[in-house]
């Protein structure tokens, strides 16, 4: 346990060294709120133009993590370079000289990245929430509606699985460049294309961030989706655990 615990110290000694980390994770906190804020303000402006059907099915709490498309790009950097840092300037060999146990050496710093983003991703649930409902006035939800403290609560969830399947993806590819090349697509052009298309939008729907955002929701929007806000999140965490063990199993198995 002793080994165990000067491991995360390490880890957390070298996250806090790293200017770039520090930052991504300041930049998400602020590109959620802000952007969040502005489009509250904005649907707020519209509410009374808005067609009957869309003004019956608002979800004030979802729209207050409007930003968090923006703040999950910062989130996959984060994961990504927490990860790829050590392995672009070559210090993955002292780090696995110094820990040998690679799944102790990989579990410290996951723990210590997640911890840290959780953290930041729960303020920034809580601060996105509560500065839309403020440009939101009448239209406001209020934390103790039902279902509103579990979106809030997810929303931080959602952004800590974010960075977590991310870290894993670059355990994986060990390159920042790849890494990124491949999540950023993937979140940002794969998915929607899938999710929007008619004809691979149920396949679309299982894929990790539009699965996870069901937890973030308190009215639904597509009512023939199979699964609730937990089974989405549910979902997103499998296939988190998948590429965290294919993680593993390759760092296992690869030289440094």
């Amino acid at each position: 346990m002793a080994a165990v615990g000067q491991v995360l110290r390490s880890e957390w000694t070298k996250i806090r060294s790293v200017r770039s980390t520090v930052w991504t994770l300041g930049i998400a906190v602020v590109v959620t709120v802000a952007l969040s804020m502005l489009i509250c303000a904005l649907a707020a402006n519209d509410f009374r133009t808005m067609p009957v059907r869309d003004r019956l099915t608002f979800d004030a709490t979802n729209i207050s993590f409007a930003g968090m498309g923006l703040g999950q790009l910062a989130m996959i950097v984060f994961g990504v370079l927490v990860v790829s840092n050590e392995y672009s300037t070559g210090m993955i060999r002292s780090s696995l000289a110094a820990v040998p146990q690679r799944g102790t050496f990989l579990f410290c710093k996951l723990t210590v990245a997640t911890a840290l983003v959780f953290v930041v991703g729960l303020a920034t649930g809580f601060l996105a929430f509560f500065a839309g409902q403020a440009m939101l006035g009448d239209h406001r939800a209020h934390l103790g509606d039902p279902g509103v403290l579990r979106a809030v609560f997810g929303a931080g969830l959602y952004m800590t699985m974010i960075a977590l399947f991310s870290m894993a993806v670059a355990t994986m590819l060990r390159s920042p460049m790849l890494s990124l090349g491949i999540l950023m697509p993937f979140f940002f052009l794969v998915s929607n294309i899938l999710g929007n298309v008619s004809a691979t939008r149920k396949i679309g729907r299982y894929l990790p961030d539009q699965a996870g955002r069901k937890v973030m929701q308190v009215v639904p929007r597509d009512t023939d989706v199979p699964y609730g806000p937990w089974g989405g999140f549910g979902i997103m965490a499998a296939w988190t655990a998948a590429a965290l063990i294919c993680g593993y199993v390759l760092l296992k198995r690869r030289d440094a």
